[in-house]
């Protein structure tokens, strides 16, 4: 334990000889009574308060130990032992700018020592003294190389400086020295996805295969970047390892870009059922049966979206292109009329309403009225598309003079 050389160096000097036996047999309490004692008896006895701070450090009673270690540096100041004792406890206690000077005199007092400088370099990273931080790992590495905490410390101190890159060895060298901290690449891999680095992140969640929340990641991440075809590997292992509700959706989202829709229907089924409020789970879904030619199914998922967010245009206008893609055109129309109801006054919306109503007005059910406003559609679209979608403004130009020659018939 961190104490032992202390406890050690007071044997000598102090009275309270229970104290110490009860120390170094590991009975805590015990010496807490025995060093409450001595200090009853002597309050200025500085040995006895060290002492007695170990023991409620010991116990985790790091109130107490803090005040008994604030108490032996007002004794005896610039005693080494509690002042790196004390700092220590301070930052288990998430009170790093406390432990800052004592630490400070501490690694001042040993600065060939490793343990001063590694808890130094500890409460300037959590106190945000960055650059400070750095220059103190690297003088505790420089003592001891095979330190993974001190190589993980650096990593984050420059990786908090925006020095990715020189921060990213020094993540692979403390996984390297102690794997239980090989899990902190992924916190490396979350680094470079948000600077916007993600074929870095992709490559390091690859090094967790077995990790199904990293293979799931992965499978995101590539879906994100548009590999669509190399997402569906990583997925299919985190849902076959882990069948949660997002490793379903993130598979069934793969199968759909990837046109596996048989695999995907049954998936996004799956997940409707099991969070059934989830409106952009919902909208998959319908968007998977329309593409996979399930109108009808495909409508009721649109309908039901829509219950969900009614201020949002999104499921009508989708639901609208489904119907128009199924020829029901009037059902379609209404679609769209609700679609721009609720915001969607778009170039493409006007389009669509127009070569539906277009299409009303001489099909099988000819509806004469309906010329008026399929030209007014028509101008509308002009108007807003301005030279944006080529193909569609030629087709609008050729349909509005021919609906106004029919018009001028009349």
């Amino acid at each position: 334990m961190w104490a032992l050389a202390a406890l050690l160096f007071w044997q000598a000097a102090n009275p309270s000889s229970d104290g110490l036996k009860a120390l170094n047999e590991h009975r805590y309490e015990a010496a807490v009574q025995a060093f409450t004692k001595a200090i009853e008896a002597d309050p200025k006895d500085y040995t006895a308060h060290f002492n007695l701070a170990l023991a409620y450090g010991f116990l985790n009673k790091d109130a107490e130990a803090i005040a008994e270690y604030r108490k032996t540096l007002e004794l005896k100041p610039g005693l080494y032992e509690a002042q790196i004792n004390g700092g220590m406890v301070l930052l288990r206690e998430k009170q790093p700018a406390g432990a800052l000077p004592l630490l400070e005199a501490a690694a001042k007092q040993k600065p060939k020592e490793f343990r001063p400088l590694y808890y130094l370099a500890e409460a300037q990273l959590q106190t945000g003294a960055l650059a400070d931080a750095e220059a103190s790992y690297r003088a505790a590495l420089a003592l001891d190389a095979k330190s993974a905490n001190a190589e993980l410390g650096l990593a984050h101190a420059l990786a908090r400086q925006g020095k990715l890159d020189d921060a990213a060895p020094h993540f692979r060298t403390a996984a390297q020295l102690d794997p239980r901290l090989r899990t902190y690449l992924l916190e490396l891999a979350g680094l470079y996805e948000t600077n916007h680095r993600p074929a870095q992140a992709i490559e390091i969640c690859r090094e967790f295969p077995d990790d199904p929340a990293a293979q799931e990641h992965l499978g995101e991440l590539m879906l994100e970047t548009k590999a669509y075809a190399g997402a569906v590997p990583s997925l299919e292992a985190a849902y076959n390892k882990s069948p949660t509700e997002a490793n379903r959706a993130a598979l069934a989202a793969a199968y759909v870009f990837t046109k596996q829709l048989d695999k995907a229907i049954p998936l996004l089924q799956q997940a409707v059922a099991a969070a059934p409020s989830n409106y952009d789970i919902r909208m998959m879904y319908a968007r998977a049966l329309r593409d996979g030619r399930q109108f009808q199914p495909a409508a009721a998922q649109f309908y039901a979206a829509a219950k969900l967010k009614p201020a949002d245009y999104r499921p009508w206008s989708e639901l609208g292109g489904m119907l128009y893609m199924a020829n029901d055109f009037p059902q379609a129309l209404a679609a769209f009329d609700r679609a721009r109801d609720l915001g969607e006054n778009t170039a493409g919306n006007w389009f669509m309403r127009a070569i539906i109503l277009d299409k009303l007005s001489h099909g099988e059910a000819r509806n004469p009225k309906l010329l008026k406003p399929a030209l007014d559609a028509y101008r509308q679209f002009l108007t807003m598309s301005q030279g944006k979608n080529p193909d569609q403004e030629f087709q609008a130009r050729h349909r509005s003079k021919f609906i106004e020659g029919e018009l001028e018939k009349r």
